[in-house]
């Protein structure tokens, strides 16, 4: 193996309320939807970690490494909460070795609407912002879980990516191990699953056959597998979790970049993949579509998918009322409506995952209520 790149992602979401209007209805707000509470306390319990997080990567940076960084619209605007986070990722913007994707800035599913125009407002929105904070332009786009489909990779060529990072899903595979630059309309890079969970999921797991894992035995795995490159992506939240759960996560990135260049490894951008390597046809992507976790986590049940016809009504009917997206709230709260979350919840392997879609349906047919009021 030649080179690695590391995407570390952010998305701290919006969670809606267990909803009953018992007083009528109102106009919509967003502390009639969002449970306020749990937000800022999920927001606060994570700031301190982040800080934490954000030295390690600075230690690991001046030992040579690189990484990219997916920060989602809804954590950016929580930062407005904590000014010390934001600086936490500004103080890493300055290093040459830090980069930041662009995303849908809501982390919505706004990809999967028939017509784009709601996906790449939102995109713009993300790269607007992202340039604002950091002073850095993205190139780079990462769409919310991983999702990747043919539909939408034409007007993130127009929009002026240069690569977008996706799931390495074995029907996009035929399982074979992500190893490759592919090729479609902008570049590819997909996702090696069982690397980038040694790292988020397994790596404070006592009982699993790798523990403990260290930055010298994970570069030596890497060692082995031909190709040209390795694409890791990690949960931020994981870092901090498992150094407090087993210790030895903030060494083991401290001490990577070092172990992977002593094997002759380097740790690069994803647009520096796309300028070094060769592209490799993705066929598959022409007729399949992949997220992480599967396409089945998102839209796997009828709630799901009636959810996401609503959403698409929504932006439709919106389109036609501009009025109604005069406040800046109504913009926040159709934006929120759309997290990728919201179809999580309602995925049937949850337990509560009938009870949230009947709320979830709920909330959204109220705001298309208010929406019909003017």
């Amino acid at each position: 193996m030649q080179s690695v790149c590391v995407c570390l992602e952010l998305h701290l979401p919006y969670h809606l309320k267990w909803y009953w209007p018992a007083e009528g209805y109102r106009k919509p707000e967003i502390s009639i939807y969002f449970d306020q509470e749990r937000i800022f306390t999920d927001f606060q319990r994570m700031a301190a970690n982040i800080e934490r997080t954000n030295k390690v990567l600075e230690k690991s940076i001046n030992n040579g490494a690189t990484y990219t960084l997916n920060l989602s619209g809804t954590f950016l605007d929580q930062c407005s909460w904590d000014g010390k986070v934001l600086d936490s990722f500004q103080d890493l913007a300055d290093s040459s070795n830090i980069d930041f994707a662009a995303s849908t800035y809501y982390h919505s599913l706004s990809s999967l609407y028939p017509d784009l125009t709601t996906f790449k407002e939102q995109v713009w929105k993300h790269m607007e912002k992202i340039s604002e904070l950091f002073g850095i332009v993205p190139s780079t786009f990462v769409n919310p879980e991983l999702l990747v489909s043919k539909n939408f990779m034409g007007v993130l060529k127009k929009l002026g990516f240069k690569c977008m990072i996706a799931e390495g899903s074995s029907n996009l595979l035929e399982s074979k191990v992500p190893v490759n630059v592919y090729a479609d309309d902008i570049p590819l890079l997909l996702r090696h699953i069982d690397l980038s969970e040694d790292i988020s999921k397994r790596f404070s797991d006592r009982s699993w056959a790798g523990y403990p894992l260290m930055a010298d035995k994970f570069s030596s795995w890497i060692e082995c597998i031909e190709g040209d490159i390795i694409t890791l992506y990690i949960d931020y939240g994981s870092v901090s979790w498992n150094e407090s759960k087993a210790g030895g996560m903030f060494q083991f990135l401290s001490d990577l970049p070092l172990s992977l260049e002593e094997r002759g490894i380097s740790m690069i951008r994803p647009e520096e993949a796309v300028k070094r390597f060769d592209t490799t046809k993705l066929e598959t992507l022409k007729t399949e579509s992949a997220a992480r976790y599967g396409m089945d986590s998102l839209v796997g049940n009828h709630a799901q998918h009636l959810y996401l016809k609503q959403l698409e009504i929504i932006a439709q009917e919106l389109a036609e009322n501009n009025d109604f997206l005069d406040s800046v709230e109504m913009q926040r709260i159709f934006g929120y409506l759309q997290q990728s979350d919201i179809f999580l919840d309602m995925n049937t392997t949850n337990i509560t995952g009938y009870e949230r879609a009947v709320n979830n349906l709920s909330i959204l047919s109220d705001f298309r209520r208010a929406i019909w009021e003017g």
